[in-house]
């Protein structure tokens, strides 16, 4: 199954180990994937420690379907059991442990969220496991085999853990087991290459340190770049409200999409899409134009996409959104109060369960609290109330 690796190779940062001797063809992935003649094992580790996914998150997600689409294999690892952790990776202090229920429940929404990007349906072409499968099940002695193959020294020149250690912040010991358990992923499902993040290469690395010390054929390490967010500075977060949600509305997603910074286009366009970027028109604002056309259609599909484009063209948030006046609310009042009101839902008790259905949003965000209650009519001007994927009002105070 020879093929052309170089579209693979579409926003790639490192792939690594990369040999260019002839004698060392096995360490050279481009090499492999015009020899190989069985479907590539290829694996992607998410840690559902959240509720929703953004277009930063999408990136390696988009990778694997590449792959997919390759003849290859794609393996995606819910991390349930490593979740309970929470990677280190990047953070400043110690993450909360999950409970078994918060992550079973984010990680099905994860799984609905990448149903736009990745085959789920052709025989073969997707795996979708959960690592407590094999990682529940490890005794002290295997624990103790992981632990034996790295020193302190090693771990702490991880990039959060040095950072930590340097400020003198807390590390708990469990904290050094998850890259060792991330990395016993690869060594369970037999990983041929592994994607990830830049900030994921030290995980990816002991992946293939496992894979060498059970005396199986080590991965190979295909690292993709971290997006800028829509601020233009900083990574898309969620929590530095620079992030482009997978689930918000084709209104709200195109809306954003178009406001990308003129410098950023080129990075949206190369990891976002699969439009060749040598055909890309000239004028910045078009070029916006046809970024936020092509991502809302990817998720949304092409009537979507165009409405979402024509109702922007047509007066933007003043005139797209329907207008519901916070004038005759009573306030303080209660989220499926408003939804009754607004006509968003046909009663409260339906607002009641739409929240609990985890089917309400705002401002792209879901709610989950079901008595929610708002003070004032300040707290809610200007914001957009969501209910399922195409029903949603501005909430205006006048």
């Amino acid at each position: 199954m020879a093929q052309n690796s170089s579209w693979l190779r579409r926003g790639v940062v490192e792939i690594f180990p990369h040999s260019t001797a002839e004698e060392s063809q096995v360490e050279n992935l481009d090499y492999i994937l015009q020899t190989v003649e069985r479907p590539l094992r290829v694996k992607l580790g998410i840690d559902p420690t959240g509720t929703d996914i953004h277009l930063g998150h999408s990136i390696p997600v988009r990778k694997l379907r590449a792959f997919q689409d390759a003849g290859h294999t794609a393996v995606l690892i819910i991390g349930d059991f490593t979740a309970r952790i929470g990677d280190p990776t990047g953070k400043s202090e110690v993450r909360r442990q999950l409970t078994e229920a918060e992550v079973k429940q984010n990680a099905q929404t994860y799984l609905d969220q990448m149903r736009p990007i990745l085959d789920f349906d052709t025989p073969g072409r997707l795996e979708v496991r959960y690592n407590s499968e094999w990682l529940s099940q490890l005794d002290l002695g295997k624990i103790l085999d992981l632990l034996s193959t790295m020193t302190v020294g090693q771990m702490l020149e991880k990039e959060g853990f040095d950072l930590r250690f340097k400020k003198q912040s807390p590390i708990f010991i469990h904290e050094f087991l998850y890259p060792l358990m991330q990395g016993y992923d690869s060594v369970a499902i037999d990983a041929d290459v592994e994607l990830g993040g830049t900030d994921q290469k030290f995980n990816i690395a002991v992946g293939r340190d496992l894979q060498r010390h059970f005396g199986k054929k080590p991965q190979f390490g295909l690292l993709l770049p971290i997006l800028i967010g829509t601020d233009g500075v900083q990574k898309m977060s969620k929590s530095l409200g620079n992030y482009i949600g997978l689930n918000e509305d084709p209104f709200n997603k195109y809306q954003k999409l178009q406001a990308v910074p003129d410098n950023l286009l080129p990075q949206y366009f190369e990891l976002l899409t699969n439009l060749d970027l040598d055909k890309l028109p000239q004028n910045p604002r078009k070029q916006q134009k046809l970024l936020a056309w092509e991502v809302v259609k990817q998720y949304h599909g092409e009537i979507a996409a165009s409405e979402a484009q024509k109702a922007a063209d047509s007066g933007g948030e003043a005139g797209s959104i329907p207008e519901f006046s916070l004038n005759a609310v009573q306030f303080p009042v209660k989220l499926f109060k408003i939804l009754a009101d607004s006509g968003l839902c046909k009663s409260s008790s339906e607002g009641r369960r739409k929240i609990q259905e985890n089917g309400v949003k705002i401002d792209g965000e879901r709610v989950s609290e079901v008595d929610i209650t708002f003070n004032q009519a300040s707290e809610l001007n200007g914001r957009i109330l969501q209910v399922g994927k195409n029903k949603f009002v501005r909430l205006v105070d006048g």
